[in-house]
């Protein structure tokens, strides 16, 4: 693990609190380990789809320098892949970065080119956009292939986080992790699900 893994959730207008604030709240369990996850996104705050508004912590171009980039899912998701000059300004490299979305989230990530003709999640309502624009649309919770990740529906978020904590921290530290905020009665089959969905899609390590 590096001394310090940047993590920038991208949250714009209209955006899916559960998408962004899950994840905020699981990766930042490990900041003990380097993992620091923050809001990003263009200007100072951006409301939610319920109304809430909260301040961003770190410009949108933040991304561009983080090690790792999740994107979440929102109202206005279809109109944010037409805006060129805003998606212009992310810059993101898969040989350097992991990338997850989730819901419509990964249909940005189409429209910048990172998903090709891969398969992806997404939610049955951004499904036609995202076959559109030339990615293989599966009905599963949590896809990943190399450093690009997908996931769909909210609760998701549970599995992109464990996706970024497992290729950053190592599984002990994951386990850990999980079962602090896992439900009651419920924690050692929680874990293990999340655990063994996530880990199918990644590399052993020699």
């Amino acid at each position: 693990m590096s001394a310090s893994t940047r993590i920038a959730i991208l949250s714009f207008d209209g955006f899916n609190e559960l998408d962004s604030f899950i994840a905020l709240g699981l990766l930042n369990r490990l900041r003990p380990l380097g993992l620091h996850a923050e809001l990003c996104g263009p200007g100072h705050s951006v409301s939610s789809m319920n109304g809430v508004t909260v301040q961003l912590q770190r410009p949108l171009e933040w991304a561009n320098e983080a090690e790792v980039v999740l994107f979440g899912a929102g109202l206005y998701t279809r109109s944010l892949a037409q805006n060129s000059a805003l998606l212009d300004r992310l810059q993101l490299d898969p040989l350097r970065q992991l990338i997850g979305a989730q819901g419509s989230g990964s249909l940005l990530m189409a429209r910048l080119g990172l998903l090709g003709d891969q398969a992806a999640c997404t939610d049955a309502g951004s499904k036609p956009w995202l076959i559109e624009a030339g990615a293989r649309v599966l009905d599963e919770a949590f896809h990943a292939h190399g450093p690009i990740a997908t996931a769909s529906g909210g609760l998701a978020a549970q599995y992109l986080a464990t996706w970024v904590m497992l290729s950053k921290a190592g599984e002990a530290a994951t386990r850990e992790a999980l079962h602090d905020v896992a439900p009651a009665g419920e924690k050692d089959e929680y874990v293990a699900r999340l655990i063994k969905t996530v880990q199918a899609f990644l590399t052993p390590k020699n």
